[in-house]
């Protein structure tokens, strides 16, 4: 199964300047973080140590990030759709986000100078979900896009929340520019994670919305400094994210070495990566993966910028990465504590156990500089966002 499995390293020992991060460090970080502390639903998610599979798998240690727990919502992504949207909401009434609590934000006041909002999105399911609570909890509405193939309880779950929510018969880059119609149509707000020309400002406060997770763990791993960071990717926003943040903390001398994982069947962030030429690349077929929220054709450029310059690895791999990750994490090893991670949660843990595991993978191993020292982090972006396929792949 190794010729299944592609891999891509960008060197960055240049003298060319490389990409700003300071968007995304700590003291942005912290704001960012503040502003979603001021919601009654928010708690640090558990960072779990797994050393049980540490010693199974021959490394030092593995962290995992579990962001089932994020708002209740069993995804990650809420953080980024969130801050965006209060960060258009601070826009609109002229003020910044930091005098802009949750509970100001709700206040009747705030309410009658805003009038009545949609926002618009398009998703796989995480995103979207995340996008209609915080419009739902602001007493304002929302519409999600979601692509062919979408499971079912994903469109509910976000239905529950009050949203005008529907399956199409489209990809989601076609979802994504079909919210984009219907904004300037209808005059809706478009809160969308990735890029184009001439909207650039929602996109770049929703990946800053992300390095609250990334904070988070920084903080739990105390004296503890990773080696290896692995980062899973759809558009990239999240994985650019949570790449400037490290990348700022450590400076790219002392980074850890960061891999950006996508399944084959949507590449488009390997495939700009190895072409290398200064433009994006996009995913060609049918984008049929189980890792949903990973579909993504359209890679995000403000992302791609940051990724270019301080990300190491790329790496596309095959579909039975995620139920390896999703078995290995949810039905533990030794005395690690059970992680319930979905198939684009679990994809990068999945991806850390087949190098280490596989002999045909000896190559990627070493291509990764995987070793009995290294120091893992992954982050567990959602939890069973479909409890069935989660069940069947659970008791295969």
């Amino acid at each position: 199964m190794s010729e299944n499995f592609r891999f891509v390293h960008l060197e960055h020992k240049n003298k060319r300047i490389l990409s700003d991060t300071s968007d995304f460090g700590i003291k942005a970080a912290e704001k960012v973080r503040n502003f979603h502390k001021s919601f009654p639903e928010y708690s640090v998610t558990p960072l779990v140590k797994l050393d049980s599979l540490a010693e199974k798998l021959g490394v030092s240690k593995i962290f995992v990030k579990d962001e089932s727990y994020r708002f209740g919502l069993n995804a990650f992504k809420v953080l980024g759709g969130s801050y965006a949207i209060g960060s258009l909401i601070a826009e609109k009434l002229g003020t910044d986000i930091s005098a802009l609590p949750y509970e100001k934000m709700i206040s009747k006041e705030t309410k009658a100078r805003l009038g009545e909002i949609t926002f618009v999105t398009a998703t796989d399911g995480n995103h979207g979900r995340g996008v209609a609570w915080t419009a739902n909890r602001l007493g304002q509405k929302s519409v999600v896009f979601m692509p062919a193939g979408t499971a079912p309880e994903r469109l509910e779950n976000i239905k529950k929340l009050g949203s005008d929510a529907s399956i199409t018969d489209l990809t989601y880059d076609d979802d994504v520019r079909l919210a984009n119609e219907c904004s300037e149509k209808y005059g809706w707000l478009t809160v969308q994670d990735t890029s184009w020309d001439g909207y650039e400002t929602v996109p770049f406060h929703i990946m800053q919305g992300y390095t609250t997770m990334a904070l988070e763990a920084f903080e739990q791993l105390g004296d503890v400094k990773p080696t290896h960071i692995f980062l899973q990717a759809g558009v990239g926003s999240m994985a650019g994210a949570v790449c400037a943040f490290f990348a700022d903390i450590y400076k790219d001398e002392e980074r850890p070495i960061i891999t950006v994982l996508e399944p084959n069947a949507a590449d488009c962030l390997f495939a700009t990566a190895q072409a290398n030429d200064g433009k994006l690349h996009f995913a060609e077929g049918k984008m049929d993966s189980m890792m949903a929220g990973l579909c993504c054709g359209e890679p995000c450029r403000l992302a791609w910028d940051i990724l270019k310059d301080h990300a190491d690895n790329f790496v596309a791999a095959p579909e039975h990465i995620a139920p390896t990750g999703m078995r290995a994490l949810g039905k533990s090893c030794g005395t690690d504590k059970k992680v319930i991670s979905g198939e684009s949660g679990a994809s990068t843990t999945g991806l850390v156990v087949e190098a280490l595991q596989n002999e045909s993978l000896k190559w990627l191993r070493d291509a990764l500089k995987l070793n009995k020292d290294s120091v893992i982090l992954c982050f567990s972006t959602e939890g069973d966002t479909d409890k069935e396929n989660y069940r069947r792949i659970m008791e295969e």
